[in-house]
């Protein structure tokens, strides 16, 4: 069992908001769907600690998963220090931990080498560079390929953008390595809901490069994969995994981030002030930029979960904040309330919600699916209170994970 380092324990009270909101049944769901989808296929499956590395509730996810994935050595290390016992070579509870970057600088390797069972290198060049390195501690090598094509909608994230630097693409330099590997990591799906457009890929993929393939132990197909959707086909994509394992003998590897914790989290706000601007204004005690960036970045917006103690589900209106219409054009939407965020960002919007009643101050809103690149990539922008990270254990106890204060702000820069 890993080390607890909450503040407060079994039946703590809920912090102030703002604050995140895991619950470990939603996340055992996912887990069990995922173990289900390698019951069936054979493939092992590894959390991706870039969209999620709340190490609190990994204690549920451990016997599902076969290990972690990182993109950096501070991840590869919390992966191998909290994810399983791994300091023990004949434990039953060690997993696996895979190390990837972008780029790794020299002064890292060795430190890497000392947490990972296997290392995925980004290039030829960091291949060519510090293979010797992990040879030296019988670690496994391998390098991540870029077919060139990608299930993306947005191009922000797609690996195969043009001029794409995650990977290399040409298969003659790949198999001029293959004596120097035994896999190659392949990640090309982002938010990927459908399977067909999974496996149509999977079969270019093979296409252009399935003599290669055939020479390897392991092949990882990355994450992006939306299989824990309700009607997502399971045993189809199942089927088709354990085909491709068979065809080339490789032990195929999933690194599901977004699929673990899908729908197992949420971000608790109270409203601070209501304005009006020929619609309803509310502003809440957090921020998108702060603590759920991702919005921002892909321009989207948060569902609404709850206010105050009344649970629903109300999607953000398809409506681009940068893009309103006067509101002349549409009076039906004077009704509408914008939530913002607290920071001084124009477009710190959390959404447009067509709701049931006006919100007003001191309400409790709830945003939905919110553990997923957000804990991770949280920040201290304009010094707004950073949220708390709330656990909702199994057994339905509350446990006050961790809390940030002025103290955490002010060593965070300097």
């Amino acid at each position: 069992m890993n080390a607890k380092t909450s503040l407060k324990t079994t039946q703590s009270p809920l912090p102030p908001t703002p604050y995140y909101l895991l619950d470990e049944a939603a996340i055992v769901a996912n887990m069990q769907i995922i173990s289900r989808l390698c019951e069936l296929s054979g493939a092992k499956a590894l959390l991706a600690l870039k969209c999620f590395a709340t190490w609190g509730v990994f204690d549920v996810m451990q016997p599902y998963l076969h290990g972690t994935t990182s993109s950096s050595l501070n991840e590869v290390r919390l992966g191998y220090e909290t994810f399983g016992n791994n300091t023990d070579a004949n434990s039953k509870d060690r997993k696996e931990t895979h190390a990837y970057s972008v780029a790794y600088s020299a002064d890292e390797i060795p430190k890497v080498l000392k947490y990972a069972d296997k290392i995925i290198f980004n290039s030829i060049s960091q291949l060519n560079a510090f293979k010797g390195q992990a040879v030296a501690k019988n670690i496994p090598v391998g390098v991540r390929l870029n077919p060139k094509t990608s299930n993306s909608s947005f191009i922000i994230a797609d690996p195969a953008r043009p001029f794409s630097r995650l990977g290399e693409h040409d298969k003659n330099k790949i198999a001029a390595v293959l004596d120097d590997i035994s896999g190659v990591m392949i990640h090309n799906n982002c938010e990927n809901d459908s399977f067909e457009a999974f496996s149509a890929s999977l079969a270019d993929i093979e296409d252009r490069f399935g003599d290669v393939l055939a020479q390897l132990e392991w092949v990882s197909l990355g994450g992006g994969i939306h299989f824990i959707a309700p009607d997502y086909p399971l045993e189809k994509l199942a089927d088709r995994l354990k085909g491709f394992s068979e065809k080339y003998g490789v032990q195929v590897y999933l690194e599901p981030g977004e699929a673990s914790i899908h729908g197992a989290g949420s971000l608790v706000t109270t409203v601070l002030d209501t304005m009006h601007n020929e619609k309803n204004l509310a502003v809440v005690d957090s921020s998108i930029e702060a603590h759920m960036l991702d919005l921002l970045i892909y321009r989207e917006s948060a569902p609404i979960a709850a206010v105050n103690s009344d649970l629903m589900n109300i999607a953000s209106l398809d409506i681009d904040p940068t893009n309103i219409a006067p509101i002349s054009q549409n009076a039906k939407s004077a009704d509408n309330t914008i939530i913002y965020g607290r920071s001084c960002l124009a477009g710190d919007i959390f959404g447009e919600y067509a709701l049931p009643n006006n919100l007003k101050i001191g309400d409790t809103v709830t945003f939905g699916n919110a553990a997923g690149y957000t804990m991770v990539k949280k920040n201290w922008f304009n010094g707004v209170n950073m949220p708390a990270i709330v656990i909702r254990r199994l057994d339905g106890s509350i446990d006050v994970q961790r809390e940030f204060d002025y103290q955490d702000y002010k060593a965070s820069l300097s």
